[in-house]
This record gives C-alpha cells, sequence and structure tokens, in this order.
C-alpha cells in the first residue's frame, strides 16, 4: 500500500458574495487546523475582505493561503471593483456578474492543472470545476450555501410539481400546501418563483451527479437525522455536516487562549450600549447584506418597532432607486417617520447602523432577546450558536425553506407573515408588510409570555446542542475527521494508481 507522507492540499473555490465567502472561509481554516494545506482561491477585492482572517490562522501555525485571480470585469462590461455580491444593486448588474464569475474557469482551469490538488471544495454555484476535477482524477466536494433540509424541500417541491398540472403550481396561487413525501409535513404559504426554483433545481441536479459529496455549514441536529437519511436515500451521496464553522472557529481560538482585542476595540459603542441594557431586553433587526428594502417598508418597520417598546439594533440597507420620477426622492426620504431619530436617542431606545455590523458579536451578547432576520442561513447558524430566537421574515430564494426550519421543524422561531417570495434581491417587493405584523412579531417574542418563554427555550436548547456537537468529541468535529480520513484514504488510492498529481 502507498502511503500519503505529505499533507493533503485542497483548494477552496467559493462563489463571491458574503454568505458563500464566510463559511468557505471558515471551513478552509478548519481543514488549516488538521494540518491540511489549504488554498482559497478569489480576487482580490474579495483577498482583502479575507485577509484578516487567514492571518489569525497563520499565526496559529496552520498552513493556508489566497492564490488571487484576476475577476473578468471588462470582458461583461462591469465597472472595476465590482467583484462581491455584496456591490451589486440592480437585476442587470447581477446578471453580468454570474457571466463573469463563469468566466473565472479560464483562470482557475491552467492554475489547478499546473498545480494540482488533491481535492476541490467546489460552491454549487461553479458546476463547471466538476469537469476539471474529473480530468485530474481528484474528488470534487460540493459546498451548498444552504441547509440540507432547504435541499430536501426543493427536490421534494420539484418532485411534487412534476406530479401536478403546471396550471395548479403557479407561483403565489391556490394559497398554503403542503410538501409531500418529506420525514414531515411542511406547510408553505407560498409557492417558489418558477425561474428560481428551475435554476436551483438544476445547479443541485449537476452537483448530485458530478461531486464526491456535499459539505453543510451545520450540525445533524438542527437538519435532523430524518432529512439527513432522505437525502441519502434520493442521491446516495456522502454528506458531511461540519459546523457551525463559525463555533467551531470560536472554541479553537478560545483553546489557543487566541483573542481579537483590535476587533473589539472597533466594536466598543455597541458593545457599551447593549452593556447597559437588560437580559433578552433588545431586539436585534437585520436583512443580510443582500436585502434592500424601500422606503415605505423601512417606513413600516420603523412604526413596528417604536410601538412594540423594544429597544433594538437595526441594520439598514435602503433600496437603490432611479429617480425617475419627481415624487421618488420625497418617498426615500420620508424612510423613517419625522423625529424617530430623536425620540429612539432621547429614550436610549434603538441604534440604526447603515449597511453593516458585527453580527456574531451583537448576537452573542446577553442583552439580545431576539433576531428578526431574513433566513440567510450563515444568519441562522449564527443566531442558533448565540441561543438567540428568530423572528423569521424571507425575502428570497431558499429563505423561505429556511424559515420552515426554524418555525415548524423546531421551533424556535416566530413567522412576520412575508407575502412575496422574489427570486432575487433584486426584484421590487409589491407588498409591504405592516407595522402591526411586525409589532406583532415582536410582542410574541419579547413580552414574556407562554408563547415567548416556549420559544426560548427551545432556541436554547438548539444552542445546548450546537455546542456539543462542536466540542472534539462532538458529531461536527467526529465529521471533520472521517471528512479528512477519507480524503487521505482517495489520495492513497490515486497514489497507488498512479493517478496522485499532488
Amino acid at each position: 500500500m502507498v502511503a500519503i507522507s505529505r499533507p493533503l492540499k485542497v483548494y477552496f473555490l467559493p462563489f463571491l458574495a458574503q454568505g458563500h465567502l464566510i463559511p468557505s472561509c471558515q471551513f478552509a481554516r478548519l481543514f488549516a487546523a488538521r494540518g491540511l494545506h489549504v488554498t482559497i482561491i478569489t480576487t482580490s477585492v474579495n483577498a482583502r475582505f479575507l485577509e484578516s482572517s487567514i492571518e489569525e490562522s497563520k499565526a496559529l501555525g496552520h498552513h493556508i493561503q489566497l492564490h488571487i485571480i484576476r475577476f473578468p470585469s471588462e470582458e461583461v462590461g462591469l465597472p472595476v471593483g465590482i467583484e462581491n455580491f455584496f456591490n451589486v444593486t440592480d437585476a442587470k448588474t447581477a446578471d453580468k456578474f454570474y457571466v463573469a464569475a463563469g468566466l473565472l474557469k479560464n483562470q482557475v482551469e491552467p492554475f489547478m492543472e499546473q498545480n494540482p490538488p488533491d481535492c476541490i471544495v467546489s460552491d454549487f454555484i461553479y458546476p463547471w470545476t466538476a469537469p476539471i476535477a474529473t480530468r485530474l482524477g481528484i474528488p470534487r466536494i460540493v459546498f451548498n450555501s444552504f441547509c440540507l433540509f432547504a435541499v430536501c424541500m426543493i427536490n421534494a417541491n420539484k418532485r411534487q410539481s412534476q406530479s401536478q398540472p403546471s396550471s395548479s403550481y403557479d407561483h403565489n396561487s391556490g394559497g398554503p400546501f403542503v410538501v409531500s413525501g418529506l420525514p414531515d409535513p411542511i406547510t408553505l404559504t407560498l409557492r417558489p418563483p418558477k425561474l428560481i426554483s428551475h435554476q436551483l433545481e438544476s445547479l443541485i441536479e449537476a452537483d448530485q451527479k458530478n461531486s464526491y459529496g456535499l459539505i453543510v455549514n451545520n450540525f445533524c441536529e438542527l437538519d435532523g437525522p430524518d432529512y439527513i437519511k432522505y437525502y441519502q436515500k434520493i442521491t446516495d451521496l456522502k454528506v458531511w455536516h461540519i459546523g457551525p464553522a463559525s463555533l467551531m472557529l470560536r472554541n479553537m481560538q478560545r483553546q489557543k487562549n487566541h483573542h481579537h482585542q483590535q476587533r473589539n476595540k472597533e466594536h466598543e459603542y455597541i458593545r457599551s450600549w447593549l452593556d447597559s441594557k437588560e437580559c433578552n431586553s433588545v431586539v436585534f433587526v437585520s436583512f443580510g447584506s443582500l436585502c434592500r428594502f424601500a422606503g415605505p417598508q423601512l417606513f413600516e418597520i420603523a412604526c413596528g418597532l417604536e410601538s412594540s417598546g423594544c429597544s433594538f439594533i437595526w441594520v439598514v440597507h435602503r433600496e437603490s432607486k432611479q429617480k425617475n420620477h419627481r415624487d421618488e426622492e420625497d418617498e426615500e426620504d420620508a424612510w423613517l417617520p419625522l423625529g424617530f431619530e430623536e425620540r429612539m436617542k432621547k429614550e436610549n431606545r434603538g441604534l440604526i447602523l447603515m449597511k453593516w455590523a458585527p453580527q456574531e458579536l451583537i448576537l452573542n451578547h446577553p442583552a439580545i432577546g431576539g433576531f428578526m432576520t431574513h433566513c440567510g442561513w450563515t444568519s441562522v447558524t449564527e443566531a442558533v450558536s448565540a441561543g438567540v430566537p428568530m423572528m423569521t421574515w424571507p425575502v428570497f430564494i431558499e429563505q423561505f425553506y429556511n424559515e420552515k426550519l426554524i418555525t415548524q421543524v423546531h421551533g424556535f422561531g416566530v413567522e412576520v407573515g412575508a407575502e412575496e417570495w422574489k427570486s432575487s434581491p433584486y426584484e421590487r417587493m409589491e407588498k409591504v408588510v405592516s407595522r402591526v405584523n411586525i409589532e406583532k412579531a415582536v410582542r410574541r417574542l419579547m413580552d414574556g409570555g407562554d408563547e415567548a418563554e416556549r420559544v426560548r427555550m427551545k432556541a436554547r436548547e438548539m444552542r445546548e446542542k450546537a455546542g456539543k456537537a462542536v466540542e472534539e468529541d462532538g458529531s461536527s468535529q467526529m465529521n471533520l475527521t472521517a471528512m479528512i480520513e477519507d480524503l487521505k484514504l482517495l489520495a492513497m488510492n490515486g497514489a497507488r494508481n498512479g493517478t496522485s498529481m499532488g
């Protein structure tokens, strides 16, 4: 038997959006902490975003590096510097961005051929990495930024829609319906948009045909063993639940006595403001890096928060619009009620943060009692790790599936009542969620009644399960060990058969 005496070499290729980059980088750091030689392939703008995290791992003696490739802005007609989905503000630019992301293949392929790894961990949005891995004779592991429950829902929805007449399965028609064939009867109030359903189904189908397995930023108890069995039954693919990755990294850093003094100093004002609040008294409102609401919806959020009587931290992303009508500027300027900021400041009730906030720092503060969220998966895992119950307000893509895992399967959240399921963050919302619904959701979670206590207890229970999963003998740590051993065995067999190029 041929032994592999050198460390395994693994390349990570994340999609260029925060919800993909952040967990991919966390996975890469966890791999490097286990002695693998890890390279993250990305562009210069995104490399700058990741640099501090990479340096933290290097300071711990881990072998991890960035390989920078050029983002093909000129080829698709994008301004220089737009290299992350965070900077995309309209559908036309988004289309160009996706085309440019596909063109990265022209640089990734020759780099991998000249410097072959033992494994590629590819974002599921890059199906073109499959033939590269096949040609090199190495495994391709898919990172899907969704939870496995959402992937199961997408599969089940596809089967159900194929078995029904298309006229009965139109977007947003027919009211609530039950998705059949799953371990639990899951009720959706809206039907997924056909466009995004077809796109996701085709990407997931390609991954199921052209990958060695799936890596999930989650822990087994959150997706649930029934859904893991369901997925493996319909795909026969390996699945590794390794997460929450952010919690695994925090544990590792605590063990190494590695602190983030500089980062803490940068956010001392937020921390000190939270320190002045009672335990579980503050609502954190954030809809991720891509959701941008128009003025009327922001106005309703402000009114709902004010009338709830709760303290809050609200991260605001305003919708960018071309002002083609005379009244649009007035609408943009009227996104807050008259005197709102002054009243909140006088009462010391609210902080409004524009565009970005240290989400993990906020969620892990004892003053935070609830999280109003779009149900993006990175946000969900961070809230679960902190034991914070959620007010769910999904907007697009798979977020409505995540909501059902939170509220129907596990019960550590309440629904705000979203009425529109969009294919992308760039489709304008036609319906406004009312201040009444917003206030009601906040009060359900923050007023201390029986329901609130049940939901809060379930959130604490899931936090404890997450903590156990990332311990040394926990399910996520054991899955990481099993995955690395599997890759070593594949590399050893490749070396024995003369196909290893590492």
